[in-house]
């Protein structure tokens, strides 16, 4: 680590991809004196912060060649940090980690740096939410406490520029996706897998690819417990091949360190919360729970989880209502980007919605989706990529369900709530990413939200 620190004092720290965790990372290599070249295929006036990035002293390197003279003329002494989008061994990259330049990450660097004990979660689907719920209950926990919590990585605030702030006493809290975890070789103290799931494989070169990429959240050190779903395949299968202590959640069986009796989640043969205390509706938020739960053991208490059950309503864009319009409710789930996560959306109903989807197709199957759709939506409007597009109606083809195509977001969104009647539901669960038309599923979200307002 100490070469890395001195680097970017004495050398030049190249930044690949100016998005929104890029912008205070190039904050806090600028306070350290280092020369940074900020590197974007979009031209200048898309980026994001692109006049404090001048004032920062940032060369922009931006367009169709901004991959040209990675490294510079010295790359033995450059530091590349990997925005999470860009894959790892395009060859302008290859070539400049040939030469000597190091390849890193905004999310490794501070892996690197903090005092605090980390807390890592990942998965197809789940993350967000037991990232949240773990981050809530260790800050129920440490109430009136010297000890502090912080959550962030792949959702929320940057944590790079934070921790000088963190000590031994405080916990990080951080989603970690397949992007970010494919390049890293230091894994959290304990370790999250919700589950591992057909998923970006319009990125990944295949599905082994992206399951070592979720593996490497509790292939390193100093991870000391890896929490695992012993209903899912994969993650079954990898307890099995690990070296440190395993913590299994299951909500169909009995025979796991986390699982459901008598209406309740017991952990170690204790019983710790009823399910109907639980706020957030269906059983996927129930296994979020064990997951969390487990995660914590030994530092937050029943009482804690318990809290919290009670109170916490869920996160924003995950089946979050939004407003009730002459009897149609509408709901905001903009963060279901892969079928399973539609799937355990629509599970939350118990009339059929209406529902949205469509987005940036990931390589996925969409019959499973299909299947969700036929048993339980009333109809379809789908909006989006034509790719995503395509694979849902074709696979839709002969179901008989009411399928309405529009493209546009805004117009999708108007016509979902024109075929609604009193009594019926609207979700946007779109079971694709939001690239198609959007930075992430918040600007999504949040967009539809702002579209469902002005009605």
């Amino acid at each position: 680590m100490d070469g890395i620190i001195s680097r970017i004092k004495n050398g030049t720290c190249e930044v690949l991809g100016l998005g929104i965790s890029n912008l205070p990372l190039c904050r806090f290599l600028s306070e350290r004196g280092a020369r940074i070249t900020g590197r974007d295929m979009k031209p200048e006036e898309e980026i994001v912060g692109v006049d404090e990035l001048r004032k920062l002293g940032v060369k922009l390197v931006t367009g169709e060649g901004y991959m040209e003279n990675l490294g510079g003329d010295a790359p033995e002494n450059a530091v590349i940090f990997r925005a999470p989008g860009i894959r790892p061994d395009i060859a302008p990259i290859a070539e400049a980690v040939a030469k000597g330049a190091i390849l890193t990450s905004e999310m490794e660097l501070f892996f690197e740096l903090t005092k605090a004990q980390i807390i890592g979660i990942t998965g197809s689907d789940g993350k967000t939410t037991t990232t949240t719920l773990i981050g809530k209950l260790l800050e129920k926990e440490f109430e009136n406490t010297n000890r502090r919590v912080y959550v962030g990585g792949n959702i929320g605030t940057p944590l790079l520029p934070l921790v000088e702030k963190m000590t031994e006493n405080d916990t990080a809290v951080v989603e970690l996706s397949s992007f970010q975890l494919m390049t890293m070789k230091k894994s959290p103290h304990r370790a999250v897998i919700t589950n591992i799931t057909p998923n970006h494989l319009n990125w990944h070169t295949d599905m082994n690819e992206y399951e070592r990429s979720k593996e490497n959240i509790c292939r390193y050190e100093p991870c000391a417990l890896a929490v695992l779903n012993a209903e899912n395949e994969r993650t079954a299968k990898l307890s099995e091949k690990l070296n440190i202590s395993v913590s299994r959640f299951s909500s169909k069986r009995e025979a796991a360190d986390a699982y459901i009796k008598d209406g309740a989640i017991f952990a170690y043969g204790e019983r710790v919360v009823d399910i109907a205390d639980i706020v957030i509706p269906g059983m996927h938020n129930v296994e979020n729970y064990m997951a969390a739960i487990l995660a914590t053991r030994g530092l937050a208490s029943d009482e804690s989880v318990r809290a919290v059950a009670t109170t916490f309503t869920g996160v924003e864009h995950r089946c979050e209502f939004v407003r009730e319009i002459g009897g149609v409710r509408f709901y905001n789930s903009s963060i279901d980007s892969t079928p399973t996560r539609t799937a355990a959306a629509l599970s939350n109903f118990k009339k059929k919605p209406i529902v949205i989807i469509g987005g940036q197709d990931k390589s996925t199957d969409a019959a499973p989706l299909a299947k969700t759709l036929s048993d339980h939506a009333k109809a379809v409007v789908l909006t989006g990529s034509s790719v995503a597009r395509e694979k849902v109606k074709s696979a839709l083809s002969g179901t008989g369900l009411p399928v309405t195509e529009k493209p546009d977001f805004t117009e999708a969104v108007l016509t979902a709530a024109k075929i609604a009647e009193a009594g019926d539901t609207v979700i946007l669960s779109p079971a694709f990413t939001s690239f198609d038309a959007f930075r992430n599923f918040e600007e999504r979200g949040k967009k539809f939200k702002e579209i469902i307002n002005s009605l």
